[in-house]
Protein backbone atom coordinates (compact mmCIF):
# COMPACT_ATOMS: atom_id res chain seq x y z
CA UNK A 1 0.00 0.00 0.00
CA UNK A 2 1.13 3.53 -0.71
CA UNK A 3 2.05 5.29 2.52
CA UNK A 4 -0.35 8.07 3.49
CA UNK A 5 0.82 11.42 2.24
CA UNK A 6 0.70 14.48 4.49
CA UNK A 7 -1.92 17.03 3.50
CA UNK A 8 -0.78 19.49 0.89
CA UNK A 9 -0.32 23.07 1.93
CA UNK A 10 -0.40 25.92 -0.56
CA UNK A 11 2.73 28.08 -0.81
CA UNK A 12 0.70 31.07 0.39
CA UNK A 13 -0.49 29.19 3.49
CA UNK A 14 3.00 27.84 4.20
CA UNK A 15 4.37 31.37 4.14
CA UNK A 16 1.60 32.66 6.39
CA UNK A 17 2.10 29.87 8.91
CA UNK A 18 5.86 30.31 8.94
CA UNK A 19 5.59 34.03 9.58
CA UNK A 20 2.78 33.62 12.11
CA UNK A 21 4.77 30.97 14.01
CA UNK A 22 7.66 33.37 14.50
CA UNK A 23 5.62 36.50 15.15
CA UNK A 24 2.24 37.61 16.35
CA UNK A 25 -0.19 37.51 13.42
CA UNK A 26 -0.96 41.21 13.73
CA UNK A 27 2.77 42.01 13.64
CA UNK A 28 3.41 39.61 10.77
CA UNK A 29 0.66 41.10 8.61
CA UNK A 30 0.31 44.76 9.58
CA UNK A 31 -1.46 45.67 6.34
CA UNK A 32 -4.06 42.90 6.54
CA UNK A 33 -7.12 42.52 8.70
CA UNK A 34 -6.40 40.17 11.60
CA UNK A 35 -9.65 38.23 11.19
CA UNK A 36 -9.10 37.89 7.42
CA UNK A 37 -5.69 36.27 8.00
CA UNK A 38 -7.07 33.92 10.64
CA UNK A 39 -10.03 32.98 8.49
CA UNK A 40 -7.71 32.20 5.58
CA UNK A 41 -5.52 30.03 7.79
CA UNK A 42 -8.45 28.13 9.25
CA UNK A 43 -10.14 27.61 5.88
CA UNK A 44 -6.91 26.26 4.40
CA UNK A 45 -6.43 23.94 7.37
CA UNK A 46 -9.96 22.56 7.02
CA UNK A 47 -9.50 22.09 3.26
CA UNK A 48 -6.26 20.15 3.97
CA UNK A 49 -8.00 18.00 6.57
CA UNK A 50 -5.84 19.39 9.36
CA UNK A 51 -8.62 19.89 11.93
CA UNK A 52 -6.12 19.94 14.80
CA UNK A 53 -4.51 23.06 13.35
CA UNK A 54 -7.88 24.70 12.66
CA UNK A 55 -9.00 23.90 16.20
CA UNK A 56 -5.88 25.37 17.79
CA UNK A 57 -6.19 28.57 15.79
CA UNK A 58 -9.71 29.15 17.13
CA UNK A 59 -8.97 28.16 20.73
CA UNK A 60 -6.11 30.68 20.86
CA UNK A 61 -8.43 33.62 20.07
CA UNK A 62 -10.60 35.88 22.17
CA UNK A 63 -14.20 34.69 22.09
CA UNK A 64 -15.33 37.80 20.17
CA UNK A 65 -12.75 37.14 17.42
CA UNK A 66 -13.67 33.44 17.35
CA UNK A 67 -17.35 34.36 16.96
CA UNK A 68 -16.49 36.75 14.12
CA UNK A 69 -14.59 33.96 12.36
CA UNK A 70 -17.48 31.50 12.74
CA UNK A 71 -19.93 34.11 11.45
CA UNK A 72 -17.91 34.57 8.27
CA UNK A 73 -17.18 30.92 7.47
CA UNK A 74 -18.98 28.80 4.90
CA UNK A 75 -21.67 26.61 6.56
CA UNK A 76 -19.92 23.31 5.77
CA UNK A 77 -16.56 24.52 7.08
CA UNK A 78 -18.27 25.95 10.15
CA UNK A 79 -19.95 22.65 10.96
CA UNK A 80 -16.63 20.76 10.68
CA UNK A 81 -14.89 23.28 12.91
CA UNK A 82 -17.62 23.20 15.60
CA UNK A 83 -17.45 19.40 15.64
CA UNK A 84 -13.68 19.60 16.04
CA UNK A 85 -14.01 22.07 18.92
CA UNK A 86 -16.63 19.93 20.64
CA UNK A 87 -16.87 20.47 24.39
CA UNK A 88 -13.84 22.79 24.30
CA UNK A 89 -15.73 25.54 22.49
CA UNK A 90 -15.69 28.73 24.54
CA UNK A 91 -19.25 29.17 25.87
CA UNK A 92 -18.94 32.95 25.53
CA UNK A 93 -18.78 32.50 21.75
CA UNK A 94 -22.46 31.52 21.51
CA UNK A 95 -24.07 34.82 22.65
CA UNK A 96 -21.72 36.74 20.32
CA UNK A 97 -22.77 34.85 17.17
CA UNK A 98 -25.21 36.10 14.57
CA UNK A 99 -28.61 34.51 15.20
CA UNK A 100 -28.62 32.55 11.93
CA UNK A 101 -25.11 31.22 12.59
CA UNK A 102 -25.94 30.39 16.21
CA UNK A 103 -28.85 28.24 15.05
CA UNK A 104 -26.46 26.13 12.98
CA UNK A 105 -23.89 25.89 15.78
CA UNK A 106 -26.59 24.83 18.24
CA UNK A 107 -27.71 22.13 15.82
CA UNK A 108 -24.16 20.81 15.49
CA UNK A 109 -23.42 20.81 19.23
CA UNK A 110 -26.69 19.11 20.13
CA UNK A 111 -28.67 19.32 23.35
CA UNK A 112 -25.93 18.01 25.63
CA UNK A 113 -23.31 20.28 24.10
CA UNK A 114 -25.51 23.35 24.49
CA UNK A 115 -26.44 22.38 28.04
CA UNK A 116 -22.76 22.07 28.97
CA UNK A 117 -21.98 25.45 27.43
CA UNK A 118 -24.96 27.11 29.13
CA UNK A 119 -23.93 25.71 32.50
CA UNK A 120 -20.53 27.42 32.17
CA UNK A 121 -21.99 30.82 31.18
CA UNK A 122 -23.04 33.75 33.32
CA UNK A 123 -26.78 33.60 33.88
CA UNK A 124 -27.59 36.57 31.61
CA UNK A 125 -25.68 35.04 28.68
CA UNK A 126 -27.27 31.65 29.33
CA UNK A 127 -30.76 33.15 29.14
CA UNK A 128 -29.84 35.04 25.95
CA UNK A 129 -28.85 31.77 24.25
CA UNK A 130 -31.72 29.63 25.54
CA UNK A 131 -34.46 32.11 24.69
CA UNK A 132 -33.40 31.95 21.02
CA UNK A 133 -33.99 28.19 20.82
CA UNK A 134 -37.24 26.76 19.50
CA UNK A 135 -39.69 25.41 22.10
CA UNK A 136 -38.63 21.76 21.87
CA UNK A 137 -34.88 22.49 21.98
CA UNK A 138 -35.39 24.93 24.84
CA UNK A 139 -37.29 22.38 26.90
CA UNK A 140 -34.70 19.65 26.31
CA UNK A 141 -31.73 21.90 27.11
CA UNK A 142 -33.36 23.17 30.31
CA UNK A 143 -34.10 19.60 31.41
CA UNK A 144 -30.42 18.70 30.86
CA UNK A 145 -29.24 21.43 33.25
CA UNK A 146 -28.56 20.94 36.98
CA UNK A 147 -31.54 21.81 39.18
CA UNK A 148 -30.09 25.12 40.43
CA UNK A 149 -29.27 26.38 36.93
CA UNK A 150 -32.64 25.16 35.67
CA UNK A 151 -34.47 27.19 38.32
CA UNK A 152 -32.56 30.35 37.41
CA UNK A 153 -33.30 29.97 33.69
CA UNK A 154 -36.97 29.23 34.22
CA UNK A 155 -37.35 32.22 36.52
CA UNK A 156 -35.74 34.50 33.92
CA UNK A 157 -37.93 33.16 31.11
CA UNK A 158 -40.96 33.94 33.23
CA UNK A 159 -40.33 37.66 32.77
CA UNK A 160 -41.51 39.50 29.64
CA UNK A 161 -39.26 39.43 26.59
CA UNK A 162 -36.97 42.48 26.35
CA UNK A 163 -37.43 43.18 30.08
CA UNK A 164 -34.84 43.79 32.80
CA UNK A 165 -35.67 40.38 34.25
CA UNK A 166 -34.56 38.68 31.03
CA UNK A 167 -31.26 40.55 30.73
CA UNK A 168 -30.18 40.71 34.40
CA UNK A 169 -27.32 38.67 35.84
CA UNK A 170 -28.05 36.62 38.94
CA UNK A 171 -24.39 36.49 40.03
CA UNK A 172 -23.82 39.41 42.41
CA UNK A 173 -22.55 40.33 45.86
CA UNK A 174 -25.23 41.24 48.39
CA UNK A 175 -24.45 41.59 52.11
CA UNK A 176 -26.62 42.44 55.15
CA UNK A 177 -26.48 45.95 56.53
CA UNK A 178 -25.28 44.81 59.97
CA UNK A 179 -21.96 43.45 58.64
CA UNK A 180 -18.66 45.30 58.91
CA UNK A 181 -16.16 45.97 56.14
CA UNK A 182 -14.05 43.07 57.47
CA UNK A 183 -17.05 40.70 57.32
CA UNK A 184 -17.72 41.74 53.74
CA UNK A 185 -14.13 41.29 52.58
CA UNK A 186 -13.92 37.92 54.30
CA UNK A 187 -17.12 36.84 52.54
CA UNK A 188 -15.71 37.88 49.18
CA UNK A 189 -12.48 35.94 49.80
CA UNK A 190 -14.07 32.73 51.05
CA UNK A 191 -16.86 32.45 48.48
CA UNK A 192 -14.94 33.64 45.43
CA UNK A 193 -16.01 30.66 43.30
CA UNK A 194 -19.70 31.49 43.73
CA UNK A 195 -19.33 35.22 43.02
CA UNK A 196 -19.15 37.03 39.67
CA UNK A 197 -15.73 37.20 38.04
CA UNK A 198 -15.98 40.99 37.86
CA UNK A 199 -17.93 43.38 40.04
CA UNK A 200 -17.86 47.10 40.68
CA UNK A 201 -20.13 47.41 43.68
CA UNK A 202 -21.35 45.50 46.70
CA UNK A 203 -25.09 45.69 47.27
CA UNK A 204 -26.39 46.11 50.82
CA UNK A 205 -29.76 44.61 51.82
CA UNK A 206 -31.95 44.39 54.91
CA UNK A 207 -33.20 41.18 56.52
CA UNK A 208 -36.03 40.89 53.98
CA UNK A 209 -33.49 41.18 51.16
CA UNK A 210 -34.76 44.60 50.16
CA UNK A 211 -31.93 46.77 48.81
CA UNK A 212 -30.70 49.60 51.03
CA UNK A 213 -27.91 50.87 48.82
CA UNK A 214 -24.53 50.02 47.39
CA UNK A 215 -20.84 50.41 48.21
CA UNK A 216 -18.26 50.86 45.47
CA UNK A 217 -15.29 48.50 45.60
CA UNK A 218 -12.95 51.50 45.84
CA UNK A 219 -14.76 52.81 48.92
CA UNK A 220 -14.89 49.34 50.44
CA UNK A 221 -11.14 48.82 50.10
CA UNK A 222 -10.32 52.26 51.55
CA UNK A 223 -12.51 51.85 54.64
CA UNK A 224 -11.16 50.59 57.96
CA UNK A 225 -11.97 46.90 58.60
CA UNK A 226 -14.06 47.62 61.69
CA UNK A 227 -16.29 50.16 59.88
CA UNK A 228 -19.96 49.08 59.78
CA UNK A 229 -21.03 48.65 56.17
CA UNK A 230 -24.13 50.81 56.79
CA UNK A 231 -21.87 53.82 57.46
CA UNK A 232 -20.34 53.81 53.98
CA UNK A 233 -23.35 52.70 51.96
CA UNK A 234 -24.67 54.98 49.23
CA UNK A 235 -28.43 55.02 49.71
CA UNK A 236 -29.07 57.32 46.76
CA UNK A 237 -29.96 54.41 44.49
CA UNK A 238 -32.87 53.60 42.22
CA UNK A 239 -33.54 49.86 41.89
CA UNK A 240 -34.83 48.70 38.51
CA UNK A 241 -38.09 46.69 38.44
CA UNK A 242 -37.63 43.32 36.74
CA UNK A 243 -40.57 44.04 34.44
CA UNK A 244 -39.11 47.32 33.11
CA UNK A 245 -38.51 47.38 29.35
CA UNK A 246 -34.85 47.19 28.45
CA UNK A 247 -35.00 50.43 26.46
CA UNK A 248 -36.13 52.21 29.61
CA UNK A 249 -33.28 50.54 31.49
CA UNK A 250 -30.75 51.71 28.90
CA UNK A 251 -32.02 55.30 29.06
CA UNK A 252 -31.84 55.25 32.86
CA UNK A 253 -28.22 54.06 32.69
CA UNK A 254 -27.44 56.82 30.20
CA UNK A 255 -29.11 59.54 32.26
CA UNK A 256 -27.62 58.42 35.59
CA UNK A 257 -24.15 57.43 34.28
CA UNK A 258 -24.43 54.08 36.05
CA UNK A 259 -21.93 51.25 35.81
CA UNK A 260 -24.29 48.70 37.34
CA UNK A 261 -27.75 48.66 38.89
CA UNK A 262 -29.83 46.49 41.20
CA UNK A 263 -32.90 44.65 39.88
CA UNK A 264 -35.83 43.94 42.19
CA UNK A 265 -38.92 41.75 41.88
CA UNK A 266 -42.54 42.81 42.35
CA UNK A 267 -42.11 42.59 46.16
CA UNK A 268 -39.02 44.79 46.09
CA UNK A 269 -36.52 42.00 46.83
CA UNK A 270 -33.08 42.13 45.23
CA UNK A 271 -32.85 39.39 42.58
CA UNK A 272 -30.05 40.44 40.22
CA UNK A 273 -27.96 43.14 38.65
CA UNK A 274 -27.46 44.74 35.26
CA UNK A 275 -24.03 45.96 34.18
CA UNK A 276 -23.04 48.55 31.63
CA UNK A 277 -21.67 45.97 29.16
CA UNK A 278 -25.19 44.58 28.81
CA UNK A 279 -26.52 48.11 28.27
CA UNK A 280 -24.05 48.67 25.43
CA UNK A 281 -25.46 45.54 23.75
CA UNK A 282 -29.03 46.80 24.22
CA UNK A 283 -28.24 50.21 22.73
CA UNK A 284 -26.52 48.56 19.76
CA UNK A 285 -29.36 46.10 19.16
CA UNK A 286 -32.11 48.70 19.49
CA UNK A 287 -30.34 51.10 17.13
CA UNK A 288 -29.79 48.29 14.62
CA UNK A 289 -33.41 47.18 14.95
CA UNK A 290 -34.78 50.67 14.27
CA UNK A 291 -32.47 51.15 11.30
CA UNK A 292 -33.46 47.81 9.77
CA UNK A 293 -37.16 48.40 10.33
CA UNK A 294 -37.00 51.80 8.64
CA UNK A 295 -35.62 49.96 5.62
CA UNK A 296 -38.36 47.34 5.76
CA UNK A 297 -36.02 44.57 6.92
CA UNK A 298 -36.98 42.59 10.01
CA UNK A 299 -33.55 41.17 10.92
CA UNK A 300 -29.99 41.42 9.74
CA UNK A 301 -29.87 38.74 7.03
CA UNK A 302 -26.30 38.93 5.80
CA UNK A 303 -25.68 35.32 6.90
CA UNK A 304 -29.10 34.00 5.85
CA UNK A 305 -29.61 31.79 2.79
CA UNK A 306 -30.97 33.34 -0.42
CA UNK A 307 -34.52 31.94 -0.14
CA UNK A 308 -34.80 32.95 3.51
CA UNK A 309 -33.71 36.48 2.64
CA UNK A 310 -36.21 36.65 -0.22
CA UNK A 311 -39.07 35.66 2.08
CA UNK A 312 -38.01 38.12 4.76
CA UNK A 313 -38.00 41.06 2.33
CA UNK A 314 -41.03 40.11 0.24
CA UNK A 315 -43.75 41.55 2.48
CA UNK A 316 -42.27 45.04 2.58
CA UNK A 317 -41.70 45.08 -1.17
CA UNK A 318 -45.26 43.86 -1.76
CA UNK A 319 -46.62 46.73 0.35
CA UNK A 320 -44.46 49.20 -1.55
CA UNK A 321 -45.83 47.83 -4.82
CA UNK A 322 -49.28 48.80 -3.57
CA UNK A 323 -48.19 52.36 -2.73
CA UNK A 324 -46.47 52.64 -6.12
CA UNK A 325 -49.66 51.58 -7.90
CA UNK A 326 -51.58 54.21 -5.90
CA UNK A 327 -49.17 56.89 -7.11
CA UNK A 328 -49.44 55.52 -10.66
CA UNK A 329 -53.23 55.79 -10.49
CA UNK A 330 -52.88 59.49 -9.59
CA UNK A 331 -50.70 59.97 -12.67
CA UNK A 332 -53.31 58.16 -14.76
CA UNK A 333 -55.87 60.84 -13.86
CA UNK A 334 -53.78 63.37 -15.76
CA UNK A 335 -52.86 61.29 -18.79
CA UNK A 336 -54.18 63.92 -21.21
CA UNK A 337 -52.14 66.66 -19.52
CA UNK A 338 -48.93 64.63 -19.79
CA UNK A 339 -49.61 63.87 -23.47
CA UNK A 340 -50.09 67.57 -24.16
CA UNK A 341 -47.02 68.72 -22.21
CA UNK A 342 -44.35 66.02 -22.41
CA UNK A 343 -41.98 68.05 -20.19
CA UNK A 344 -44.18 67.16 -17.23
CA UNK A 345 -43.20 63.49 -17.52
CA UNK A 346 -39.55 64.51 -17.26
CA UNK A 347 -40.10 66.67 -14.17
CA UNK A 348 -42.49 64.43 -12.20
CA UNK A 349 -39.69 62.39 -10.54
CA UNK A 350 -38.17 65.65 -9.27
CA UNK A 351 -41.28 66.51 -7.25
CA UNK A 352 -41.75 62.97 -5.89
CA UNK A 353 -38.05 62.48 -5.11
CA UNK A 354 -37.67 65.78 -3.25
CA UNK A 355 -40.84 65.15 -1.25
CA UNK A 356 -39.76 61.63 -0.34
CA UNK A 357 -36.28 62.70 0.77
CA UNK A 358 -37.58 65.64 2.80
CA UNK A 359 -40.17 63.42 4.47
CA UNK A 360 -37.55 60.76 5.26
CA UNK A 361 -35.38 63.38 6.99
CA UNK A 362 -38.26 64.43 9.25
CA UNK A 363 -39.34 60.83 9.77
CA UNK A 364 -35.86 59.70 10.84
CA UNK A 365 -35.47 62.54 13.33
CA UNK A 366 -38.97 61.93 14.72
CA UNK A 367 -38.55 58.18 15.17
CA UNK A 368 -35.28 58.72 16.99
CA UNK A 369 -36.79 61.43 19.20
CA UNK A 370 -39.67 59.13 20.12
CA UNK A 371 -37.28 56.27 20.92
CA UNK A 372 -35.15 58.53 23.12
CA UNK A 373 -38.24 60.05 24.81
CA UNK A 374 -37.22 63.50 23.55
CA UNK A 375 -40.53 64.01 21.71
CA UNK A 376 -43.45 63.95 24.14
CA UNK A 377 -47.08 65.18 24.13
CA UNK A 378 -45.84 68.24 26.01
CA UNK A 379 -43.55 69.49 23.24
CA UNK A 380 -45.20 67.84 20.19
CA UNK A 381 -47.08 70.99 19.11
CA UNK A 382 -43.90 73.07 19.09
CA UNK A 383 -41.92 70.43 17.17
CA UNK A 384 -44.72 70.04 14.59
CA UNK A 385 -44.71 73.81 14.05
CA UNK A 386 -40.96 73.82 13.63
CA UNK A 387 -41.00 70.98 11.07
CA UNK A 388 -43.75 72.73 9.11
CA UNK A 389 -41.65 75.90 9.02
CA UNK A 390 -38.60 73.92 7.91
CA UNK A 391 -40.57 72.13 5.19
CA UNK A 392 -42.10 75.36 3.89
CA UNK A 393 -38.76 77.21 3.90
CA UNK A 394 -36.95 74.40 2.10
CA UNK A 395 -39.87 74.26 -0.36
CA UNK A 396 -39.50 77.96 -1.16
CA UNK A 397 -35.72 77.71 -1.64
CA UNK A 398 -35.90 74.64 -3.88
CA UNK A 399 -38.91 76.04 -5.72
CA UNK A 400 -36.73 78.91 -6.92
CA UNK A 401 -33.85 76.57 -7.84
CA UNK A 402 -35.98 73.92 -9.57
CA UNK A 403 -38.22 76.49 -11.25
CA UNK A 404 -35.21 78.34 -12.68
CA UNK A 405 -33.60 75.13 -13.95
CA UNK A 406 -36.83 73.96 -15.62
CA UNK A 407 -37.31 77.39 -17.26
CA UNK A 408 -33.75 77.29 -18.67
CA UNK A 409 -34.22 73.67 -19.73
CA UNK A 410 -37.60 73.92 -21.47
CA UNK A 411 -37.85 77.68 -22.11
CA UNK A 412 -41.35 77.80 -20.59
CA UNK A 413 -41.88 80.12 -17.61
CA UNK A 414 -45.23 78.64 -16.60
CA UNK A 415 -43.74 75.17 -16.25
CA UNK A 416 -41.14 76.63 -13.89
CA UNK A 417 -43.84 78.32 -11.80
CA UNK A 418 -45.93 75.11 -11.66
CA UNK A 419 -42.90 73.06 -10.61
CA UNK A 420 -41.97 75.61 -7.96
CA UNK A 421 -45.48 75.70 -6.46
CA UNK A 422 -45.68 71.91 -6.44
CA UNK A 423 -42.30 71.81 -4.71
CA UNK A 424 -43.49 74.10 -1.91
CA UNK A 425 -46.69 72.08 -1.44
CA UNK A 426 -44.99 68.67 -1.46
CA UNK A 427 -42.07 69.56 0.86
CA UNK A 428 -44.47 71.13 3.35
CA UNK A 429 -46.75 68.09 3.24
CA UNK A 430 -43.74 65.76 3.53
CA UNK A 431 -42.55 67.53 6.67
CA UNK A 432 -46.03 67.32 8.20
CA UNK A 433 -46.48 63.64 7.30
CA UNK A 434 -42.95 62.83 8.47
CA UNK A 435 -43.81 63.89 12.02
CA UNK A 436 -47.56 63.22 12.29
CA UNK A 437 -47.44 59.60 11.08
CA UNK A 438 -44.86 58.42 13.68
CA UNK A 439 -46.71 60.33 16.41
CA UNK A 440 -50.02 58.72 15.46
CA UNK A 441 -48.52 55.23 15.29
CA UNK A 442 -46.80 55.71 18.63
CA UNK A 443 -50.13 56.81 20.15
CA UNK A 444 -51.69 53.60 18.76
CA UNK A 445 -48.89 51.51 20.32
CA UNK A 446 -47.50 50.57 16.90
CA UNK A 447 -43.75 50.75 16.38
CA UNK A 448 -43.21 53.92 14.26
CA UNK A 449 -40.04 52.48 12.77
CA UNK A 450 -41.99 49.64 11.17
CA UNK A 451 -44.89 51.29 9.37
CA UNK A 452 -44.05 54.98 8.96
CA UNK A 453 -42.10 54.58 5.74
CA UNK A 454 -45.01 52.98 3.92
CA UNK A 455 -47.41 55.81 4.76
CA UNK A 456 -44.79 58.46 4.00
CA UNK A 457 -44.05 57.07 0.54
CA UNK A 458 -47.72 56.68 -0.35
CA UNK A 459 -48.68 60.21 0.73
CA UNK A 460 -45.70 62.18 -0.61
CA UNK A 461 -45.74 60.43 -3.99
CA UNK A 462 -49.51 60.63 -4.47
CA UNK A 463 -49.95 64.20 -3.26
CA UNK A 464 -46.78 65.33 -5.01
CA UNK A 465 -47.97 64.04 -8.36
CA UNK A 466 -51.49 65.36 -7.74
CA UNK A 467 -50.24 68.86 -6.87
CA UNK A 468 -47.84 69.05 -9.80
CA UNK A 469 -50.13 67.62 -12.45
CA UNK A 470 -53.20 69.37 -11.05
CA UNK A 471 -51.46 72.78 -11.24
CA UNK A 472 -50.18 71.94 -14.69
CA UNK A 473 -53.71 71.09 -15.86
CA UNK A 474 -55.04 74.36 -14.47
CA UNK A 475 -52.35 76.66 -15.90
CA UNK A 476 -51.00 74.93 -19.01
CA UNK A 477 -54.15 73.59 -20.73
Amino acid sequence: MTPEQPPKTSPETAEIEARAAALDIEEAFPDENFIDVLLRLITEAIADGDMTRARELVLDQHYADAADILDRMQPDDRAQLVLALGKDIDPDILPALDEEVRDQVVGVLGVQGIAAAVEAMDSDDAVAVIEQLDDDERRRVIQALPAADRAVIEQALGYPEYSAGRMMQREMIAVPDFWSVADTLQYIRTTAEELPDEFYEVFVVDLRHHPIGRVSTARLLRAAPETPIREIVDEDVEPIPAAMDREEVAMTFRDRDWVSAMVVDAEGRLIGRITVDDIVDVIDEEAEDDMLRLGGVKDSDIFRAVWGTVRARFTWLFINLGTAMLAASVIGLFEATIEAVVALAVLMPVVAGMGGNAGTQTLTVTVRALAMKELTPGNARRVIGKELAVGFTNGMVFAVLAGTISYVWFGHATIGVVLGCAMVINLTIAALVGILVPLALDRLKIDPAVASGVFLTAITDSLGFFAFLGLATAFLL
